[in-house]
């Protein structure tokens, strides 16, 4: 469904990704792992279409989209959540909600057809939906990008860091919630520090280090490896 060659990401004359070689097939959950500043997050936005890709191409669903606006991303059924959790702090959860499906809101019934949907899957939302999504916690602003970027009806989601700062009893609830997308039938795509947990519900994963993939495999060939310890300090 994904596949990433050879690509390269630069900031000025800094090579951030050095050809990177992934794939993800229809239904899996794959994880790109690594230490802070390994590249997993250059990677992903490149994908998204946020960032320019200097080397190398993206091909989704055997097309080429290495040159793709994130817009044009969307249209063609990705999703994305960034690292920060950019909520429209003013608005509420609802309207939120509703932003998320800018690209559908000419199918109205479709749209609160998959609201409903989302805020059955996240019910603590559900209680919230008439307040400003400012005044949420971290942990209910993270359901509610999650939540956000699934209104698009997408075919695959891109997640970034979804556990980072965190409290341990929120990032399990996070992480019921992610398994319960992948049991759906959703492709996910998932960049994290935390190595257990992305290990405990993906299929294959991707070790990054220094912008390079260091190591790949099942998710329990990368549980079992003993050089994963190394590989995230450098060692």
């Amino acid at each position: 469904m994904l596949e990433v060659a050879g690509l390269e990401v630069r900031y000025g004359a800094i090579r951030a990704v050095r050809e990177v070689s992934l794939r993800v097939e229809a239904g899996e959950l794959v994880a790109l792992l690594g230490a802070n500043g390994a590249g997993k997050s250059s990677t992903l936005m490149c994908i998204a279409g946020a960032l320019r890709a200097s080397a190398g191409s993206i091909r989704l669903a055997g097309e080429d989209v290495t040159s793709t606006s994130p817009e044009g991303m969307v249209r063609r059924g990705v999703a994305t959540v960034p690292e920060a959790r950019n909520v429209f702090p003013d608005l509420t959860v609802a309207e939120n909600l509703r932003l998320g499906a800018y690209i559908r809101r000419h199918d109205r019934s479709a749209v609160a057809e998959q609201r409903d949907k989302m805020l059955a899957l996240f019910p603590r939302l559900a209680e919230r939906s008439s307040q400003p999504a400012g005044t949420l916690s971290g942990g209910e602003q993270q359901m509610l990008v999650i939540a956000r970027a699934m209104m698009s009806q997408p075919s695959i989601l891109l997640l970034d860091e979804p556990s980072l700062g965190l409290a341990p009893t929120i990032v399990d609830q996070i992480f019921e919630m992610i398994q319960a997308l992948r049991s759906s039938g959703l492709t996910i795509l998932l960049v994290e520090q935390n190595a257990a947990k992305a290990l405990a519900v993906a299929d294959r994963a991707y070790v990054m280090r220094l912008g390079r993939i260091a190591r790949k495999g099942s998710a329990g060939e990368i549980r079992a490896a003993t050089d994963l310890h190394s590989l995230y300090l450098g060692g």
